[in-house]
């Protein structure tokens, strides 16, 4: 299904280590609204889906996703490594490093590890995709609050990225519920699995 290219979707070259800042990024690998729980709704949201063209953009935008997962990781492993104890001891990000040093964990930045609850999937496709709606548009939001967050331009670039993936997905998600399902004729009715 898949050809991997092993290379990240954007660029990620972080020049200075900032454990405050991993604290925060890290609920875009596990938290409610990150790529991990997105990657999960629609990879597993297609299998009920009626529509191929909606299939089509589930398995698009889950796969898009995953890169998206390996941009959050890269942006936290660069932000972490090399710290030394010292470095994180007094920071937000102490916490998180008792439990795992600077190993990835999908965690949201309250500290709550990642659960599938986050993952809504009904098996209708009109509730799934205003649910994916509301999904990316959370992303976004936090996406933008992470922006609010930092001033390196190292880490801006691929948060700005990724926001800007958020909102193309949100208008492909906008584009199957507005049409109504249109061009969804009899054939296109069957499901791909």
């Amino acid at each position: 299904m898949w050809i991997y290219e092993k290379k990240l979707q954007y660029p990620v070259k972080i020049k200075n280590p900032n454990p405050q800042l991993a604290q925060v990024i890290i609920s875009q690998l596990g938290g409610a609204d990150g790529e991990l729980a997105a990657s999960m709704r629609y990879l597993h949201q297609r299998y009920s889906c009626p529509y191929n063209k909606v299939t089509g953009i589930l398995t698009d935008v889950g796969t898009e996703e995953l890169a998206h997962l390996e941009i959050i990781a890269a942006i936290l492993y660069q932000l972490t490594r090399n710290l030394s104890p010292d470095e994180i001891e007094g920071t937000p990000f102490a916490t998180y490093f008792v439990d795992h040093t600077t190993g990835l964990y999908p965690i949201a930045a309250s500290g709550v590890p990642f659960d599938m609850k986050y993952v809504g999937i009904k098996g209708d496709i009109l509730t799934d995709l205003n649910e994916d709606l509301a999904a990316e548009q959370k992303a976004r939001t936090t996406y933008d609050n992470i922006l609010r967050l930092t001033d390196d331009p190292d880490v801006r670039d691929p948060i700005k990225f990724l926001r800007e993936r958020e909102i193309v997905h949100y208008q492909r998600f906008a584009e199957r519920v507005q049409s109504r399902w249109n061009g969804c004729g009899a054939a296109d009715k069957n499901r791909i699995i």
